[in-house]
């Protein structure tokens, strides 16, 4: 290996771009209202709701502001948690991994710059918006870069089994969604939710750590690719019965899901999202069980409908997995808070 340069210490960018007093108070409340939902305190759904991957400020901070303009609308029925996803796995390991390694696609890598950008860009979603939001977990060193800013963190279906994921789960004190791996086998994501619930003692950024266990990791379904690589769905009724029995013969806190709507549940196809979700939400009205553990969904939207190739530069459309458009979003976002 060659060694580039040294990143700087999450301590150093977070001197360089402090929150404010103001910010974090919003952040604290809206950190408040969701362990309400996962607690089972508070009835409204969570709706994880964003682009596939946070490719573009502009585009992003766009797509925020058409999010907050219509928050009051459903806020009683919902509550927001805008997916602002800045690392990106990559199943071959090449191409596009999402802006803290690369901020501008169409460049080389940064990741000094890159992670600058991903603290900005959060930083921006919180002052501008009044939105604390998702990212996924990809490398789980990088979490204390945006510890102060994010209030939900996914681990993704490639990372469910690694230990490292699921210590750094165990200390980072908000919501954790475990996904099913792509095998589809829920054991590894319950036993995943497991060790994340668990005090756990580890090493993290060179220090010996100690946590405290995370009571609010969950389980996330995402759908499975079975033996002959197709998409297998498991989002259904039945599976959603399995989950709550596997969850009944547990002894861990806070059962809850969130449906992915997207990835191998939709086949990858971004329009089957709305029907996805209308379906389990008639699950839920089926079975108190079922509605027992259902908390929300993971809806993969931005400004215009599906994907497109790097170089394009089709303003707000996806440049990694298909989106849904604004449009059918916004409409998408009213019919689940009539249906609640």
């Amino acid at each position: 290996m060659e060694y580039i340069s040294k990143l700087p210490l999450p301590k150093e960018i977070k001197a360089q771009f402090p929150v404010s007093e103001k910010a974090l108070a919003i952040k604290k409340q809206r950190q408040q209202e969701i362990e309400a939902i996962f607690t089972g305190k508070d009835q409204r759904l969570i709706l994880i709701i964003g682009p596939c991957s946070a490719d573009n400020e502009t585009s992003v901070l766009d797509y925020l502001s058409r999010l907050h303009k219509i928050e009051d609308k459903v806020k009683d029925k919902l509550l927001f948690i805008p997916r602002i996803y800045t690392n990106k796995p990559r199943t071959l390991g090449i191409g596009y991994k999402g802006m803290s390694y690369s901020p501008d696609p169409s460049e080389k890598p940064n990741l000094t710059k890159g992670l600058i950008t991903i603290r900005k860009l959060h930083m921006r979603a919180l002052t501008e918006y009044n939105f604390s939001c998702a990212d996924e977990m990809l490398y789980p060193q990088n979490h204390s870069y945006l510890d102060d800013l994010l209030v939900y963190v996914a681990v993704g279906a490639r990372s469910v089994e690694n230990q490292q994921h699921r210590l750094t789960s165990s200390g980072v004190g908000i919501p954790v969604g475990m996904k099913n791996p792509t095998s589809g086998d829920i054991t590894v994501m319950m036993n995943a939710i497991y060790a994340a619930q668990q005090p756990q003692m580890f090493e993290y950024r060179g220090w010996e750590c100690k946590s405290n266990g995370n009571p609010l990791t969950h389980a996330v379904l995402r759908g499975f690719v079975n033996r002959y690589g197709q998409s297998t769905p498991n989002y259904h009724y039945e599976d959603l019965i399995t989950l709550y029995e596997a969850y009944t013969e547990s002894n861990l806190k806070n059962p809850a899901v969130i449906v992915d709507t997207n990835h191998s549940n939709s086949g990858k196809n971004h329009l089957e999202q709305a029907r996805i979700a209308k379906e389990v939400l008639h699950s839920c009205r089926y079975s108190k069980d079922v509605n027992s553990i259902v908390k929300g969904f993971m809806i993969e939207s931005y400004i215009e409908d599906g994907s497109q190739s790097i170089g394009e530069n089709i303003y707000g459309k996806s440049i990694t997995d298909p989106c849904l458009g604004w449009e059918k979003s916004e409409q998408l976002i009213y019919e689940i808070a009539d249906l609640l």
